[in-house]
């Protein structure tokens, strides 16, 4: 039947190989299992709810991939930036209760699926200039580097300078630098799983001395507190429309380079750089961040860590089912997740930051116009510790040098109408 159903032998595959390629894309994106949780309980969330939706919803988003879109070996979760966006800004920064910033991720989401049905989706992934897009990838990285560091305790609070170097005598902020510096070394020695072999390794290490209590390995499922309690009434207020923009934008795009990604390794992109048969997985990624906030976790989306699996030989959606049963598996092993002590986490959020720092690269150096707006979305983000103030600030200078540089002519709607909504909620805030 799966031989049926997955057209295995056309996509010259197999059942073996695509529980290789399942096993492999869920150990590069396990973490987020561990890190999700941590970094929306910051935000007010309850722990135990969001370890249950983060698992849930990111089986539920792999099935709905792998059934609907068939031919796409991808892997989905809560993405990393977003669910940081939310604790740090959304909820503690800007007061909001995290039932209305599932409302906002909600909204997004319907948004988002709704675009994926009509031809906007092309025009808002070509609108958006390249360096822009870049430059906030790039941002969140940032945004990812500052809340790992400040986590893990290298970073602290400092009344004249605002941070400064923490205590790194002290010994968990030690293993924590070391923690961060092995998940490297594994990565270069090309060993699957380095994030969780690192976390477990050290976690170990803080139990046995002592640094950290250890709460066990299973245990029963965590209370659902989460389920259901997005407040969409409360989320549609004008202070809350950047924050649903941002949510949008940062899932859109980051699906777009993943799927391209992906497809590039997969053979999936034609001799014009289309992408074939894009629209399903699209579809699958935007309606997996709806359920996604059904259950009590940010925006769910498509993970580039799927390249690994791709790599492993995993070509049809078999793959992605098989990422989802093992998931489902780890609903037992609450206690052991919430014996990882943060700082060791917070080194894997360092770690991951690294993966969209990488965007810059690709930033047009030549041309000041191009790149000055993306460095200013880039720093903004971890300095006011906000994704949506990065963003809009990026829109509104790339915006302004446009027109005072007389080039304003060709510069696409979409940047007038984030730039605007940005210079709004600057004003209403």
């Amino acid at each position: 039947m799966l031989q049926e159903y997955f057209k295995l032998k056309q996509n010259k595959t197999s059942i073996q190989t695509e529980i290789t390629a399942g096993i492999t894309t869920f150990l590069t994106m396990a973490y987020i299992i561990v890190l999700n949780p941590i970094i929306l309980a910051d935000g007010g969330f309850d722990y135990g709810g969001v370890f249950v939706a983060t698992i849930v919803a990111t089986a539920a988003a792999c099935f709905i991939m792998g059934l609907y879109a068939k031919t796409w070996p991808i892997g989905l979760a809560p993405g990393m930036g977003i669910n940081a966006f939310i604790a740090y800004g959304v909820c503690k920064g800007m007061g909001y209760s995290p039932q209305v910033a599932l409302g906002a991720v909600f909204i997004s989401g319907v948004i988002f699926f709704t675009v994926s049905l009509t031809p906007l989706r092309n025009w808002i992934i070509n609108a958006i200039p390249k360096s822009l897009k870049l430059g906030i990838g790039a941002g969140i990285g940032l945004f990812l580097a500052m809340i790992g560091l400040s986590i893990s305790g290298v970073v602290v609070d400092h009344p004249v300078t605002l941070v400064t170097l923490g205590n790194l005598k002290d010994p968990i902020v030690i293993l924590a630098c070391l923690t961060f510096v092995t998940m490297v070394v594994l990565e270069k020695l090309n060993i699957k799983g380095n994030i969780i072999l690192a976390l477990l390794g050290f976690s170990i290490i803080t139990w046995v001395t002592g640094l950290a209590k250890f709460n066990g390995f299973v245990g029963p499922i965590p209370e659902m507190k989460m389920f259901l309690t997005l407040d969409i009434k409360g989320a549609l207020t004008i202070g809350l429309v950047s924050v649903i923009f941002t949510l949008f934008f940062i899932d859109f795009f980051d699906t777009a380079g993943t799927l391209t990604s992906v497809a590039n390794v997969c053979g999936k992109v034609d001799k014009k750089g289309n992408v074939d048969n894009i629209g399903k997985p699209v579809l699958a990624d935007s309606g997996a961040t709806i359920i996604g906030s059904l259950f009590g976790t940010t925006n769910v989306t498509s993970y580039v860590e799927s390249g690994s699996g791709v790599k492993a030989g995993g070509r049809t959606g078999l793959t992605s089912c098989v990422i989802g049963v093992l998931f489902l598996l780890c609903l037992f092993f609450a206690p052991l997740a919430s014996s990882l002590p943060k700082q060791i986490d917070g080194a894997a959020l360092v770690y991951v930051s690294t993966f969209f720092l990488r965007n810059i690269t690709d930033v047009d150096w030549d041309d000041i116009g191009e790149y000055a707006p993306a460095v200013i979305a880039m720093v903004a983000m971890p300095v006011t510790y906000s994704i949506s103030h990065g963003i809009a600030l990026g829109f509104i200078s790339y915006a302004l040098i446009k027109i005072f540089t007389g080039k304003a002519k060709g510069v696409s709607p979409a940047i007038w109408l984030v730039a605007i909504l940005g210079l709004i909620s600057f004003w209403v805030r």
